[in-house]
């Protein structure tokens, strides 16, 4: 198929918008999609330091090469990488996003849970099975990434989220029932690191297709207790019923924005874990697992 824009060899084909585009109008379009986010929720500001949380697979891969070729033309931000070693044998190698970012030419961090809490998730899971391996893992490492950003300076906490994620989020709080999230959205609170998502309005696959273009080596392995996740049941779910309707993500999408901006406050102010001094709800979930965890090693 040839270019919808240009008529050279298209190498994608965009089913919600019907357009084929070759590489050089992918990359333009994958581009002004994400600085058309960050405008829109005035993501950056001047002097702003921005870390990005580097797993080393194909989306953090992406957003570090995209911020950096954005950053690089803004001499008042700063660019760093942050990576979360959860202990996963055969999983989690943090070979992988140090060889990216020193491509890319960006400072790399790493942080460990093995460091922070004393325990790992492969250790999590030998002490508790793996039916709630995702739950444990996903509450400590949105803590540590949050810790580590502060620690290390940053007004920003760049995440590699895309568009199938986005929508995934807001069905799997809709099959929980789960108010207070789909009210919340993504507002600011206090305590906590700017987070931002330059690729919520992306799909998946389109940056899938920028991270071959612009990036080596990142990792494509999928985590061995993925499959335990409600995410894993509502993405198959998704992408069978965004095959017959292609705009179903951008609409899950645009409902969680709407829902978020009603600004209607819902459950108790967030406080302060007088343990570990994060932000919390009514109960620091992270010092709660970490005290279930402890309880089952005596």
């Amino acid at each position: 198929m040839l270019c919808s824009k240009c008529r050279r060899p298209a190498i994608i084909y965009q089913r919600y918008s019907g357009l084929h585009l070759c590489r050089n109008h992918f990359v333009a379009d994958f581009q002004a999609k994400a600085k058309r986010a960050i405008r829109t929720h005035s993501w950056l500001l001047p002097g702003d330091s921005i870390a990005v949380a580097l797993s080393g697979g194909k989306d953090s891969a992406a957003l570090l090469c995209f911020l950096h070729g954005l950053v690089s033309e803004r001499p008042d931000l700063r660019l760093f990488a942050v990576t979360i070693d959860e202990g996963i044998s055969g999983y989690r190698d943090t070979a992988v996003p140090v060889k990216i970012a020193e491509k890319i030419g960006v400072k790399h961090h790493i942080f460990s849970f093995r460091e922070e809490f004393g325990t790992t998730v492969d250790e999590i899971v030998g002490l508790r099975g793996d039916s709630l391996s995702c739950s444990y893992c996903g509450v400590l490492r949105r803590r540590l990434l949050n810790t580590a950003a502060r620690k290390l300076g940053a007004t920003r906490l760049a995440l590699g989220l895309n568009l199938d994620d986005e929508a995934q989020s807001v069905l799997m709080n809709t099959l929980r029932g789960d108010v207070e999230r789909l009210m919340r959205g993504d507002k600011h609170r206090e305590g906590l690191v700017q987070r931002i998502k330059p690729f919520m309005y992306i799909p998946e696959r389109e940056v899938a297709l920028y991270a071959y273009l612009h990036v080596e080596g990142f990792a494509t392995g999928r985590c061995p207790y993925a499959h335990n996740a409600l995410r894993a049941d509502v993405r198959s779910l998704l992408n069978d019923f965004a095959w017959r309707h292609p705009s179903t993500r951008h609409s899950l999408v645009r409902l969680g924005e709407e829902l978020a901006s009603l600004d209607i406050v819902r459950g108790s102010e967030p406080g302060v874990c007088p343990e570990c001094g994060e932000i919390c709800g009514e109960i620091c979930r992270s010092c709660q697992m970490l005290s279930e965890v402890c309880r089952n090693e005596d």
